[in-house]
């Protein structure tokens, strides 16, 4: 069985009961499969990276094979909440609902040029109004302009375990965020995205956008966990979700920080996708 979410954001948690940790969170329009249910809590599987873990049983809408067929296709071309918050109003009942960043909106439909109108999307044959500016039709190019663009409204948003929207991120959360604004799909952890694209060796020759990951120790041991992860600005500098998201100096033994004159995380790797 498939489901889709109609909520703005869905927790998935650890175990099936509220108290449980929270893994990662199901955004608006997002398909999984349902492959366990209890009474109150399905077990899921997102369809954009993988992730299992449980919901509220009332919180996910199950779907009809053709509905899924043509939702999973609408996906393919769908434009992008680009912005930490848009809200979006339903033609059906008049009703807002707040829309997190990376967001996917299908059946995207632009207003003319100069034209004074609300853009339209729809899901499940529901239409759906949205201030235009907030969205974008297309993956940018990812160049420090657009980077340093894209993040400005997100500085000082806190951390959260789990967490991928503008009210809480953790570090994998916010890197998977940014980077679907420019067409690279992530997968959810850190340990995860340090198997996803190229390694670069020296800390010189790294671009903006590139993935830079981080241990907990300064000492060289390839075993170590990976436990962090942020995205280079520029050779100097990484924007990244620790306590909240900030520009911290960077260098070839890690982030220093200014406020500490310590270094809270030890560089690792870099990848570039």
């Amino acid at each position: 069985m498939v489901a889709i979410a109609l909520h703005s954001i869905i927790p998935v948690r650890a175990e099936a009961r509220e108290g449980a940790e929270q893994n990662t969170q199901m955004l608006f329009g997002e398909l999984c499969e349902i492959i366990e249910e209890h009474p109150r809590w399905k077990r899921i599987r997102l369809e954009s990276d993988g992730q299992e873990g449980w919901v509220d049983a009332k919180m996910v809408t199950p779907m009809t094979d053709k509905e899924y067929a043509a939702h999973k296709k609408a996906l393919q071309t769908a434009a992008t909440v680009a912005f930490p918050m848009a809200y979006a109003m339903s033609e059906n009942n008049g009703q807002t609902i707040p829309l997190t960043a990376g967001t996917r909106l299908t059946n995207y439909r632009s207003p003319m040029t100069n034209e004074a109108r609300p853009a339209r999307f729809e899901v499940l044959g529901v239409g759906f109004r949205i201030d235009p500016s907030m969205v974008i039709t297309a993956p940018l190019e990812l160049n420090q302009d657009n980077l340093l663009k894209a993040v400005r409204f997100f500085i000082n948003v806190p951390y959260l375990w789990g967490g991928k929207n503008a009210l809480g991120m953790d570090c994998s959360g916010f890197t998977q965020t940014i980077l679907s604004l420019f067409g690279k799909a992530l997968l959810r952890n850190a340990s995860e995205q340090v198997t996803q694209g190229i390694p670069i060796k020296d800390l010189t020759k790294a671009q903006a956008g590139d993935l830079v990951f981080f241990t907990k120790s300064p000492m060289t041991n390839d075993q170590l966990p990976i436990t962090h992860v942020g995205i280079v600005i520029d050779p100097e500098r990484v924007i990244h979700c620790s306590g909240r998201v900030k520009v911290e100096k960077l260098d070839s033994t890690g982030i220093f920080n200014a406020e500490t004159g310590e270094y809270s995380h030890y560089l690792t790797q870099i990848r570039r996708l």
